[in-house]
């Protein structure tokens, strides 16, 4: 497939968790993060985990938890606290600096080179996100912007390790050891720190449904694929389509009001992500060593 193409299958999938919020507020208990969190992503994993067929060797489990943690258990439990503590535009604004950090990230575990353009566009577009969703009165609490900070760096450095550790499997069967793996942590810690959930009803099984099989499986199976094959600071910028595909679903399904600002705001952050692709665009050597990685490596 063209880079283009994976660039809009990668694309679609923070495009769906975009509709995290709207599912979570209207479908979900309120007061049970965690346990809701381990129900999205473990069941989803062992589905994986049955279609596959494929279960991480020894060598591979500690880097698999780790992955899990990063990407799934310590970064949904910080999203949690941060959009707790926080309003929820300053939380998503914090989570948009984790473009701006795998672009060092990157440098370090990589070796990939920083251009100026990559930055200036992932600065750009935490800017249109600010816009997109701050309003005036928004409150910075100290444990709230620790949390934000901590998830974005977390799923940076998911992102970045996911890239740099590939195992010779498809990207459904790394999927599927990641979610699994984030997964039982996420149930161990729910076990330990909330109470029961009560008797669930159709409509909420129909959102654990939606947030677990595309939210979790059929999504990251298309984010860590992307991962594989686009450079890591083109991947992260698409994250951003997260928050302006949040901001239309609620004009569309709660007809929440769009001001000017908000508008302006989307236009920055759709116009930074298309910056992103052209400036972390790879030259033909790099392009060389990401087709002989990829041959390597059964992705689909």
């Amino acid at each position: 497939m063209s880079r283009s193409t994976d660039i809009l299958l990668t694309a679609l999938a923070p495009a769906i968790w975009g509709s995290t919020y709207l599912v979570t507020t209207e479908t979900l208990p309120a007061g049970y993060p965690i346990t809701l969190a381990a129900l999205r992503a473990l069941p989803a994993g062992l589905l994986l985990l049955a279609i596959t067929r494929c279960l991480p060797p020894r060598a591979w489990i500690g880097r698999v938890l780790l992955l899990g943690s990063f990407n799934f258990a310590l970064f949904w439990v910080l999203l949690f606290i941060a959009a707790y503590r926080l309003p929820g535009g300053v939380a998503a604004t914090l989570g948009a600096l984790q473009a701006v950090m795998v672009i060092f990230m990157a440098r370090g575990w990589l070796g990939t080179k920083i251009r100026a353009g990559a930055v200036a566009a992932a600065a750009a577009g935490v800017l249109g996100v600010a816009l997109l969703l701050i309003g005036p009165k928004a409150d910075l609490d100290p444990i709230g912007v620790a949390a934000g900070l901590g998830g974005a760096a977390s799923m940076a450095a998911g992102t970045v390790l996911s890239r740099k550790w590939q195992p010779p499997v498809s990207a459904l069967s790394f999927t599927a050891w990641q979610l699994s793996a984030g997964g039982l942590i996420l149930w161990l810690l729910a076990m330990l720190l909330e109470p029961p959930l009560p008797p669930l009803t159709a409509l909420n099984y129909a959102g654990l449904l939606w947030l677990g099989l595309i939210g979790a499986a059929a999504t990251y199976a298309l984010w860590f694929r992307g991962v594989a094959r686009i450079e890591p600071g083109a991947v992260s910028i698409l994250g951003m389509m997260s928050p302006v595909s949040a901001v239309v679903l609620g004009w569309l399904w709660l007809d929440q009001a769009l001001s000017p600002l908000q508008l302006l705001g989307a236009a920055i952050v759709l116009a930074s992500i298309w910056a992103g692709q052209r400036a972390n665009q790879p030259s033909d050597t790099t392009k060389g060593r990401l087709a002989r990685l990829q041959r390597k490596i059964r992705v689909v």
